[in-house]
């Protein structure tokens, strides 16, 4: 009798284990659809949709994202110096659509909430816990807002205090180059655009006042086994602006983008990911690492499959190369094909 239990235990752990291998080629491994949060540089059209999917003819893939980046650093030069310390949370509604087999077209409309926040307490307890470097946010005001620069005796920059409102519209389109799919594998091959408008207030670094166009190259490769699928995914592209409102002088009018990242998904419903996203810089003249130098960020977290086919992306970011993105960021997205 004592032997039932056991047996009865590795049985039904059996079939489990079974049901999430057998099932798990369904999880296709994709990228968050984010970019980098700092307030100098989410205001242009860096690419958010990376990935290498096309939506099917006649059908709609709608999307529902939230950012929430808690921003801090404070550096000075020679002949100007600068203090971004705020947080904003960027939402975002999506559509794509798909009009032939090939290609799709969509729309990104995207509203912030900037203010002082409230993670600088978490952010602060959290670097204690695990020895980190606290770079003066322990000694700054708490949650307040403080967007300002400042060269050669001149104010380019200043926001200090809390503003909501739409952001600039983009338009977005994707062609598919290559999809090959077999039942161990599925490769991927896109090209994707997207212009930016001038629709968000600049003064509020709620947009560039710049008219972007972005083109990228989207590329993935997924192999299923017995032990789930394992993707890898990756994208380079580059980044056309007109003059924006925000440090006008110092704007560059071409910028390249990329992202890579890999993914296990061990069940139908499950995935893990992590994702590197970088840029050159969007401005010059500069010595400070928060204006002139290229930007990197790494992303980890998963995705989450629910029934009805919800797909919900969550993600922490964090900055790679110190200054030139959010201390932390913090990343949903939900999905569903219709």
């Amino acid at each position: 009798m004592s032997g039932m239990p056991i047996r009865s235990t590795l049985f039904f752990l059996t079939l489990l284990c079974h049901f999430g291998v057998a099932s798990a080629a369904e999880m296709e491994i994709t990228p968050f659809t984010t970019s980098n949060q700092s307030p100098l540089l989410q205001i242009y059209g860096l690419p958010r949709d990376t990935g290498a999917d096309i939506v099917p003819p006649g059908l709609f893939r709608i999307g529902l994202s939230m950012d929430t980046s808690s921003n801090y650093t404070v550096a000075k030069g020679l002949r100007e110096q600068i203090t971004l310390d705020g947080e904003t949370c960027r939402m975002a509604f999506t559509t794509r659509f798909g009009v032939t087999p090939s290609f799709e077209a969509g729309v990104e409309i995207p509203y912030y909430l900037q203010g002082g926040g409230f993670l600088d307490g978490f952010i602060i307890d959290w670097h204690n816990t695990f020895g980190l470097p606290q770079g003066g946010r322990d000694t700054a005001p708490k949650n307040r807002i403080n967007y300002s620069y400042r060269t050669g005796g001149v104010q380019k920059l200043q926001v200090e205090r809390s503003s909501s409102g739409i952001g600039d519209i983009s338009l977005t389109g994707g062609f598919r180059l290559y999809d090959l799919r077999d039942t161990v594998h599925h490769d991927r091959l896109s090209l994707k655009g997207s212009v930016k408008l001038p629709t968000g207030d600049s003064s509020l670094l709620f947009g560039s006042g710049s008219t972007d166009m972005a083109l990228q190259l989207c590329g993935s490769m997924i192999n299923f086994s017995e032990w789930g699928s394992l993707g890898v995914f990756g994208s380079v592209g580059a980044l056309a602006m007109t003059r924006s409102d925000v440090l006008r002088d110092q704007h560059k009018s071409l910028a390249g983008t990329g992202t890579v990242g890999i993914g296990w998904g061990p069940a139908s419903w499950l995935s893990f990911k992590a994702q590197l996203n970088g840029n050159t810089p969007l401005y010059s003249d500069s010595s400070l690492v928060e204006i002139s130098n290229n930007a990197v960020m790494i992303l980890f977290g998963g995705a989450l499959k629910f029934p009805g086919e919800y797909l919900l992306d969550i993600g922490v970011a964090e900055d790679i190369s110190v200054g030139t993105a959010p201390d932390v960021s913090f990343h949903l997205n939900l999905s569903k094909q219709f």
